[in-house]
């Protein structure tokens, strides 16, 4: 690790929160509702868009097509509430346990997840043969 940067074990076992952005100053955030644990979004977070996070309780991401900061729901008023928010094992993803807000839909296409397909295998073993199917 580079001159500064906290040990694995401090980490994977401290109690310090030390998020590891990547070298573009993000990262992932996973998005899940609180109650069903289903998966709502995946999304990027830089420091100002945790912080906000941290500050006010609402989700707030890093949009990379847009270059800037953006609060989940401030075009579609779906809000998302901030219960809870995990780190993984070398603090380079967090988990967010939320409520939506506004509409129940977290997903911009108007679907209660961003996650609303899965693939399907016509002829199994063979990955290019997959199909989306909506769920």
């Amino acid at each position: 690790m580079s001159a500064g940067a906290p040990d694995k074990t401090e980490l994977e076992e401290g109690r310090q929160f030390l998020p590891a952005f990547n070298g573009d100053g993000l990262l992932p955030a996973i998005a899940s509702d609180r109650m069903t644990g289903d998966v709502l979004m995946v999304a990027w977070m830089n420091a100002e868009a945790l912080e906000k996070t941290l500050e006010t309780g609402i989700a707030h991401f890093w949009s990379r097509s847009r270059a800037k900061l953006w609060r989940k729901g401030e075009e579609s008023g779906n809000t998302l509430r901030v219960h809870e928010i995990r780190t993984d094992c070398d603090q380079d993803t967090l988990w967010l346990r939320v409520e939506i807000e506004g509409g129940g839909k977290a997903c911009h296409t108007g679907r209660t997840s961003c996650f609303y397909r899965r693939l399907r295998l016509e002829r199994p073993g063979e990955a290019h043969s997959a199909v989306l199917e909506e769920v």
